[in-house]
C-alpha cells in the first residue's frame, strides 16, 4: 500500500522514468546515448523557458497565450536581421529581449487593464506577429554566421583540468551540487512546516522523492559528462527555472498569481491589483519568448518564418501534463519542468526509432493522454484516500 501511496504522490516522475525505460527498450538503448541525452535539454529547451512563462498566465486564471511561437518568429527574425547588418551580438541580444517584453507588455496591458479575453487578445497576436516577423525576412531564410551569438547559447563550458579527459567531471560536480541543493531544499521546507505546525508528508516519503529527483539528476550529468559536458543553454534553463521556482513559491508575486487564479473577484476584494499580476504574466511571458528565440536561432543557425510553429502547443502541453489546472490556480514550475521533459522524451524516442510523421501525431496524442489521465486518476484516488 506505502508504494501505491508513492507512486500517486509522484506520478510525474514515475512516468518520466517509465517513459525512459519505454524508449531505451524500443530503441536499443540509442536514446541513453550520452550525445542524445545531452540534446534531450538543448533541443527542448524552448519548451521548458516557455512552460514557466505559461504556468503564469495559466495560475490567472487558465488563461494561454497562443502568440508564443509568433513572437518566436518575430523576435528571431529581427535578431537574425540585426545580426547580417554587421551589429553586435550583445547589442542584438539586448534590444531583441527589449522588443519582447515589450511585445509581452503589449498584451498584458489589452488583458489586464483593458479586459480583452486572453484568447482573442493572443490569437490576434499570433497572426499579427508571424506576419511582422515574415515581412522582416521578405519571406526568405537568413543564415546566422556570427560566432559570440553562437557562442552566449550554443557553447560548452570547459574547466582546464577537470574537462582535459575524455570525461568531463565539471558535469558530475554540477549534478552533485544540485542535488544536494534538492536535498537541502525539501528538509528545510519540511522543517520550516514542522516549526510552524503545518500538514506534512512522511519523512519516508519526503526521502524517496529526494531520492528519486537526486538519481535523475546524476544520471543525467554521468551521461552528458561522457559527451561534451555543461552546456551554455542548460545553465540558461537551470536559471530561468530556478528562478520561476523563487519566483511562484517565495514571492508575494508568486501568492498573488495563485489568488487571481483561485478566484479573482474575491483577490481584488483583498486588496491585490489583478490587472497588474495580469500584465506582468504576459510580459514576462512575452520575455521568455524572446529569449527562446534566441536560443533557438543560434541552436539552428537560421532564420525563416516558419521558426516557432507549435511551440505555444508544446508549452501549454508541458504545462498541463505537469500538474496545472486548467481553472488555474493550481500548477508548480516543476510539474511544468518535467511535463516538457516528458514531451521531449517522447519526442526523441519517436525520431530515434524513424516513426512516420502521421504516426508520430497519433502516438504523441496517445502517450499524453494517457499522462494526464493517470495523474488525474492518481489524484483522486489519493484524495479519497486521504
Amino acid at each position: 500500500m506505502e508504494i501505491r501511496t508513492i507512486v500517486r504522490k509522484h506520478s510525474l516522475l514515475v512516468s518520466l522514468f517509465a517513459l525512459f525505460v519505454f524508449f531505451a527498450l524500443i530503441t536499443e538503448g540509442r536514446i541513453l546515448a550520452p550525445q542524445n541525452m545531452s540534446n534531450l535539454v538543448l533541443q527542448n529547451s524552448y519548451v521548458l523557458i516557455m512552460a514557466c512563462g505559461m504556468l503564469l498566465c495559466i495560475l490567472t486564471g487558465g488563461n494561454v497565450d497562443l502568440s508564443v511561437g509568433a513572437v518566436v518568429c518575430l523576435i528571431a527574425a529581427t535578431a537574425a536581421k540585426l545580426l547580417e547588418s554587421g551589429m553586435g551580438s550583445i547589442p542584438v541580444i539586448l534590444l531583441c529581449l527589449l522588443l519582447s517584453a515589450i511585445v509581452g507588455a503589449w498584451q498584458g496591458f489589452w488583458i489586464g487593464y483593458m479586459r480583452i479575453p486572453s484568447f482573442i487578445c493572443t490569437l490576434a497576436g499570433m497572426f499579427m506577429f508571424r506576419g511582422f516577423g515574415r515581412e522582416i525576412l521578405d519571406s526568405q531564410t537568413v543564415i546566422i554566421n556570427d560566432r559570440a551569438f553562437f557562442d552566449i547559447f550554443t557553447a560548452y563550458i570547459a574547466f582546464p583540468v577537470i574537462d582535459s579527459g575524455d570525461v568531463k567531471w565539471s558535469a558530475m560536480l554540477v549534478g552533485c551540487i544540485i542535488s544536494i541543493l534538492v536535498a537541502a531544499t525539501v528538509m528545510s521546507a519540511r522543517s520550516r512546516r514542522i516549526r510552524k505546525g503545518y500538514e506534512r508528508p512522511s519523512l519516508k516519503n519526503e526521502i524517496i522523492k529526494v531520492i528519486m529527483i537526486d538519481a535523475l539528476i546524476l544520471a543525467y550529468t554521468w551521461k552528458i559528462a561522457h559527451f561534451r559536458g555543461i552546456s551554455v543553454m542548460l545553465i540558461w534553463v537551470i536559471a530561468v527555472v530556478g528562478f520561476y521556482q523563487y519566483l511562484t513559491t517565495k514571492s508575494l508575486t508568486g501568492r498573488y498569481l495563485y489568488a487571481v487564479g483561485g478566484n479573482a473577484r474575491t483577490a481584488e476584494l483583498s486588496g491585490i491589483d489583478t490587472a497588474k499580476i495580469y500584465f506582468l504574466a504576459y510580459t514576462s511571458m512575452g520575455l521568455l519568448a524572446g529569449l527562446s528565440a534566441l536560443m533557438v536561432a543560434a541552436r539552428v543557425g537560421s532564420v525563416n518564418g516558419d521558426i516557432g510553429n507549435s511551440f505555444e502547443m508544446d508549452a501549454i502541453g508541458a504545462c498541463f501534463i505537469g500538474g496545472a489546472s486548467a481553472a488555474g490556480g493550481s500548477g508548480t514550475v516543476v510539474g511544468a519542468v518535467i511535463g516538457g521533459l516528458l514531451l521531449g522524451v517522447i519526442n526523441q524516442g519517436m525520431s530515434i526509432i524513424g516513426l512516420g510523421n502521421n504516426w508520430q501525431y497519433v502516438v504523441k496524442g496517445a502517450i499524453l493522454m494517457f499522462a494526464v489521465m493517470f495523474d488525474i486518476v492518481s489524484n483522486r484516488r489519493l484524495s479519497k484516500a486521504s
